[in-house]
């Protein structure tokens, strides 16, 4: 049946790119009515307040206003984007009235979530909204699927205008000259990146890419699990049949679906389709070769004589979708039979997605040891290189939950992956359960509280309660689905168990797991008391209010038992998920896809760590250790989305775990000191993204943006993948900082010295001053005299900035700090200068360059020519109280004297170098040649006891084409 107010309503929209004009004149010139029907508007009114999920108008009204809303730079309208005012203006210029403005309100609420972060290079715009509406047959297909899966609206439009983004800053598929883009996505582990490459290819796919390669990921597991996605929201029934009918039972033999049983009723069904998406790979078969002949690749020309790439070629051929392993010996064949193709390979619009593109991806051999001019390159990244070499229309987009590797890949690597194009951070999506929904990073939060455990308890260990949890959050889903909640039933109910990389140890935990449910006794009145405890004691105080929950255990208690029944169908709850299949403990194949209900208690490592998704986790145990930060962000499996269960999510992880024979690491601490990592980076993206006069501040390769090391054992990705990387700040708010290379050339000592002198005439020489310690063992204090001065910060910073040092480097990223004005920048407005005296037989005073006398210190280098330590312990002490470090006490006259807000302290040393002489030796008639002098300074920043700072270290990329250029930093 003919939708007449759809049809007439797309027309009216199609005629209006250039923004909202007056609908019913428009629609009157368009349907050649005799007179304008004003009917129209009511009918529209009435259709949209009535409408139900999948209706088309609806559909076509939320993509034109989204679209409005959105529009960085509207020439009909000077209110900002995302606001009530840019939408007036449209429906000002819509003619639209009161009671329609309010149904379209209720309809397609105002898009205000916040949209992707760009760093971005200036781009030649081919991929408007209009064109990408001209072209749009599989993104709507897409779409209309998500809606069908119950995501809203403003879900769905922030997927589109985030696709959108990384569309139209690939090259034209239709431009003459070949380019090939180079981009990064940055979403949130288990966050929807899949979803946002979906759509990107589906955008590609209409407006012209005809290859696309699909990296997905190192394992099967992923692999296949992506694949499917593709295939059932994306490829479709009929371009998975070849055109066959779903219901001829000849065409059915071989789909690699047909014991799916979401198949064919979940599988996106295009009907006519504008042209042909062509599989190279299936659900079960990765790359090996084309079992269908090199002809498989080999895409037809309409116009044999023109190039693939002109519109009346682009269009009508077919598009070719693989989803291959980053796997040596499948790429190997996948070059191989791409060479035998032949000089149309240049003609190819190809799109790759790199999926957990920071895995295997990123060359890892060190620079330092290739030779003159020649890279070595990994093998993975060597052929990735090769395949965009052989591509050159190739648009390369990585996707990872954890960039810190691909951005210190090196810039001027023409031929490696560094996103020089653009660099997109997706905002966190609606309902998403990420780290800060188990970490109070404000302070002020109840995530700790109602999701996460210790490891242990007074009792020890509590595996035990772990799994009673499970059982139990079982319970609770059965009994909601039971009463409706629209996300019941629940499918899948899993619990995670993580302790080891070791397949061995894999072997031994699950035994210890399986005894320890067999002797739970969940059928008896212990078992069943223990569970009880555990909901009121627990999970009754952090229910979800608008959900269901029972009021008492009793409710329960039958939920309880068909938990366990579906927990320890088989007659084991566990299962072990690693490579190792035979050897140690049975396991079933993992596929979260074509078997009915998994609900069982997984014990893995490397497997269950990345990119996989584990659908249904409620509980995790986890107790894992690891040195990097993106490798123990990949391993938070209970990120992602818990739809009608967010409030059973439970967490018990390591407080105290093993990283070496002498050192224990808190987990929980490492995951919280990672996120403010991940948000550091964030930040850096947000702070160089605005437009200046519609240009870019700054490009992916002038600023690659900062990354940050909150914890000192943590470091943001491994070794071999930092070999780019420069420390460039270390944010040490509260922290002693001691420099300890000074130079040993007689003129830079003699410069310093000048450089100092300024603050040494500005010393109070009233021997009254002097500092107090804090109380030893004896129970009595110790106190020293000073010199002292208040320098503004600025005046330091001069100093500091002036200062000749014997390796630069090591002081630099301490100035970084010290120059950032920022909220997390150093918050000193001035700093107490305070110069040590002893007054002992073996003192020696003497004057520099006229300054008042002052103590000399003797200090010797090591072996590598810096000073091992300059400062005194026990100086520094009342030195961390005027810092805000430690409270004030009544035994410290001079700290409370000189404590203030946002004051920092400075502790400077005339140091004599043994090895040169004794500092009597040096001093003739009172003075000292400042050739002779290390001035050598140890420094503490203000600290707030009312506001958080967090102490971290800032790396970047380091650019080997730029040595010697300035570089746009954070400071």
């Amino acid at each position: 049946m003919t939708d007449h107010l759809f049809n007439l309503h797309g027309d009216v929209l199609a005629a209006m790119r250039r923004g909202p004009k007056h609908f019913t004149k428009l629609a009157f010139v368009l349907s050649e009515a005799d007179e304008p029907a004003d009917t129209e508007l009511s009918h529209f009114r009435d259709r949209i307040a009535a409408a139900g999920p999948g209706d088309e108008l609806t559909a076509l009204w939320h993509r034109t206003l989204t679209s409005w809303d959105l529009a960085e730079q509207a020439d009909w309208s000077d209110a900002p984007p995302r606001t009530d005012a840019r939408r007036t203006d449209a429906y000002n210029r819509l003619g639209f009235g009161a009671d329609l403005r309010k149904a379209l309100d209720g309809a397609v609420p105002v898009f205000k979530e916040p949209g992707p972060t760009v760093i971005s290079e200036e781009f030649a715009s081919w991929y408007s909204r209009d064109s990408a509406a001209a072209r749009s047959f599989y993104w709507n297909s897409y779409e209309q699927l998500l809606r069908r899966k119950g995501w809203s609206d403003a879900a769905v439009a922030g997927l589109d205008e985030a696709s959108h983004a990384v569309v139209e800053r690939l090259s034209d598929p239709t431009r003459t000259e070949a380019y090939g883009a180079r981009g990064l996505v940055v979403g949130y582990v288990q966050s929807g990146k899949t979803a946002n490459f979906t759509g990107v290819t589906a955008k590609a796919i209409d407006a012209g890419y005809r290859l696309v390669i699909v990296l997905g990921g190192t394992l099967n597991l992923l692999r296949d699990q992506t694949q499917r996605r593709l295939d059932m929201e994306l490829i479709g029934q009929e371009n998975i049949l070849r055109g066959a009918e779903p219901s001829d039972p000849d065409a059915l033999v071989g789909i690699d679906y047909q014991d799916d049983e979401d198949w064919p009723a979940k599988f996106v069904s295009h009907g006519h389709r504008p042209f042909n998406i062509e599989r190279l790979t299936t659900r079960d078969d990765d790359y090996r070769s084309l079992r269908q002949g090199i002809g498989a690749l080999e895409i037809e020309k309409r116009e044999k004589h023109l190039p693939l790439y002109v519109p009346d070629n682009l269009h009508r051929a077919a598009a070719r979708v693989m989803v291959v392993k980053k796997n040596k010996s499948v790429l190997t064949n996948l070059l191989k039979d791409l060479r035998k193709i032949g000089p149309i390979l240049r003609e190819i619009p190809t799109l790759i997605i790199d999926d957990e593109s920071d895995q295997a991806s990123v060359n890892t051999s060190d620079p330092k040891k290739w030779e003159s001019g020649q890279t070595k390159r990994t093998a993975i990244n060597g052929l990735i290189s090769e395949l965009l070499g052989l591509l050159p229309r190739a648009q390369y987009v990585g996707y990872t939950a954890t960039p810190f590797a691909n951005v210190f890949i090196d810039p001027s690597d023409g031929e490696d992956i560094f996103p020089r194009d653009f660099l997109i951070s997706l905002p966190r999506p609606v309902g998403y359960m990420g780290v800060q929904d188990f970490h109070d990073l404000d302070g002020e939060g109840t995530a700790e509280e109602t999701h996460v455990r210790g490891i242990h308890d007074d009792t020890g260990d509590r595996l035990q309660e772990a799994m009673d949890a499970f059982v139990l959050t079982g319970a609770l889903k059965l009994y909601r689905a039971d009463r409706g909640v629209p996300e019941g039933p629940f499918r899948h109910h899993t619990m995670l168990v993580h302790e080891s990389v070791k397949m061995d140890d894999h072997a031994d935990l699950a035994l210890r797991i399986n005894t320890q449910w067999h002797k739970a006794g969940y059928t008896s009145h212990e078992g069943h008391a223990r569970l009880e405890k555990l909901l009121v004691d627990d999970f009754a105080h952090h229910a979800d209010d608008g959900l269901p929950t029972p009021s008492a255990y009793a409710e329960l208690r039958p939920y309880v038992s068909r938990a366990r029944q579906l927990i320890n169908a088989g007659g084991n709850p566990v299962v072990v998920v690693n490579g190792d299949t035979d050897r140690y403990f049975s396991q079933i194949d993992l596929d979260f896809d074509r078997t009915p209900n998994v609900w069982k208690i997984l014990v893995g490592g490397t497997k269950l760590s990345r990119g996989f998704t584990v659908e249904g986790l409620t509980v995790t145990y986890y107790r894992r250790t690891t040195r990097q930060a993106d490798t123990l962000m990949q391993m938070g499996r209970w990120f992602g989305f818990r739809p009608g269960y967010r409030d059973l999510v439970r967490l018990y992880i390591g407080r105290e775990e093993p990283l070496t024979k002498t050192q224990t690491v808190d987990l929980y601490e490492a995951f919280e000191a990672i996120c403010r990592d991940e948000e550091t980076f964030r930040s850096q993206l947000s702070r160089y993204a605005e437009l200046v006069d519609g240009k870019p501040q700054v490009t992916p390769a002038q600023i690659p943006p900062l990354v940050s090391q909150h914890l000192p054992w943590i470091r943001p990705s491994g070794r071999n993948k930092m070999f780019n990387a420069e420390l460039v700040e270390i944010r040490s708010p509260g922290q002693w900082v001691e420099p300890t290379a000074y130079p040993t050339d007689a003129a830079d000592l003699r410069h310093n010295a000048e450089v100092w002198l300024p603050a040494l005439e500005a010393l109070d020489t009233d021997p009254a001053v002097f500092v107090t310690l804090a109380e030893d063992d004896r129970g009595s204090y110790t106190r020293y005299p000073a010199k002292t001065a208040v320098l503004p910060h600025s005046q330091l910073l001069d100093i500091m900035s002036r200062l000749t040092w014997g390796r630069p480097d090591l002081f630099a990223p301490h100035l970084a700090y010290l120059k950032d004005p920022g909220d997390s920048g150093c918050a000193t407005d001035d700093w107490v200068l305070v110069l040590p005296q002893t007054s002992g037989r073996t003192s020696v005073e003497a004057r520099i360059m006229g300054s008042p006398p002052l103590t000399l210190v003797h200090r010797k280098r090591n072996a590598r020519g810096v000073f091992n330590r300059v400062s005194g312990m026990a100086h520094r002490q009342s030195a961390e109280r005027i810092a805000g470090l430690h409270p004030l006490s009544e035994e410290d006259p001079f700290a409370t004297r000189f404590h203030q807000h946002r004051r920092g302290v400075v502790l400077l040393y005339p140091v004599v170098d043994h090895a040169l002489d004794a500092p009597a030796d040096a001093v003739a008639r009172g003075c000292i040649d400042p050739a002779k002098v290390v001035m050598a300074a140890a420094f503490i920043p203000a600290f707030s006891q009312t506001v958080k700072q967090i102490p971290f270290v800032r790396f970047r990329t380091i650019d080997s084409s730029r040595d010697g250029e300035a570089v746009v930093t954070a400071g």
